[in-house]
């Protein structure tokens, strides 16, 4: 993850996307279903040149033939979460995610919203991501990502 992320080895998101399609596949899964990737701070977009979860989120849909849609931005100054705490992290996160301004995203057809994220490790941006997708129904959201912290704060 970090040879992705951190030093711009975006070749690999095509394996990785391909490792998590058994995630994907024990998904039940209904007509309308989307990819949403976790959106990146525009300065770290333009610092990093791409969005390592949408990368991810492309690779995975050309396996299982789930349409990517960006519909959340991230507002600005709400700065990163990697380094921070539990509860830093859910403070920070609650409050940095909003519907894109898209063009008729209200009434979007979704029956299944897929969330994709590189690592989840408190589940604070998972859950800040599916409060600001409720605007578009769909029901649950759904999560997926290519690691997992460990929950007890150690490195996996």
């Amino acid at each position: 993850m970090r040879g992705l992320k951190y030093r711009g080895w975006t070749a690999l998101a095509d394996y990785m996307g391909g490792l998590m399609v058994p995630a994907a596949q024990a998904l039940d899964r209904p007509d309308g279903t989307v990819l949403v990737p976790v959106p990146l701070a525009r300065s770290r977009l333009r610092e990093r040149g791409f969005n390592q979860a949408e990368l991810l989120a492309h690779a995975l849909s050309d396996r299982v033939g789930w349409p990517v849609r960006c519909l959340l931005r991230r507002r600005e100054g709400g700065g990163a979460l990697a380094g921070l705490g539990r509860e830093e992290r859910a403070r920070t996160a609650s409050a940095a995610f909003e519907l894109a301004p898209s063009v008729g995203i209200r009434g979007f057809p979704v029956a299944r919203v897929v969330l994709v994220d590189d690592v989840v490790t408190t589940g604070a941006t998972a859950a800040a991501c599916a409060e600001a997708l409720t605007g578009i129904g769909g029901g649950a959201v759904d999560v997926i990502s290519f690691a997992r912290t460990d929950p007890l704060g150690g490195e996996s």
